[in-house]
């Protein structure tokens, strides 16, 4: 009796250390095998704000290689002005509208290959919040929100693509997409 009660209490602790503390998200556990995990997983570190400095975003030291990315590519075109229909013939514009700008910055973290319109995006990837990366879109207007700063066209200072910290809804309603893990 005692063998078998030690002998559960071990694999208890043995399970609770594979399975990390007690709060981890269901998001971790389903990202792993069989809901353990050997190695850490960057999605499950928790994620930290981006810092926003003179209108630049400064990724979290913690945020995953590929939201980093999408971080530094919105930082390339925020002082680009607002153009109807600019990023969509080519991810390369002088200026850039809603969706031509979330997909410029989206390209840097390969979340897509060209250019969408804001109405293609409503069905993009997965449905509700990502951890890392949320697009909001209808078939008018889209923005997303990258390590808890929005990149916008609208709700920001200046006309065009910038970074704000403000998560205030634009009017409408917005299909709530993001890209699996992140």
């Amino acid at each position: 009796m005692r063998a078998t009660l030690a002998f559960a209490i071990g694999l208890g602790a043995v399970l609770a250390g594979l399975l990390g503390p007690a709060g981890a998200s269901a998001e971790c556990a389903a990202s792993s095998s069989g809901g353990l995990t050997m190695s850490s997983n960057e999605s499950c570190a928790p994620v930290k704000k981006a810092k926003l400095v003179n209108g630049k975003a400064i990724a979290p030291a913690t945020a995953p290689a590929r939201v980093k990315r999408v971080i530094a590519y919105a930082n390339k075109i925020r002082k680009k002005p607002y153009v109807y229909g600019g990023g969509h013939g080519s991810f390369k514009s002088n200026g850039y509208d809603c969706s031509g700008s979330a997909s410029y910055a989206l390209r840097g973290g390969r979340f897509v290959s060209s250019p969408m319109a804001s109405g293609g995006y409503m069905n993009w990837k997965k449905p509700g919040k990502g951890k890392w990366i949320t697009v909001y879109s209808n078939p008018g207007h889209m923005y997303i929100v990258v390590a808890g700063l929005r990149f916008d066209t609208a709700n920001t200072v200046g006309n065009g693509p910038r970074w704000s910290e403000s998560l205030q809804s634009t009017s409408g309603r917005f299909s709530a997409r993001h890209p699996g893990n992140y």
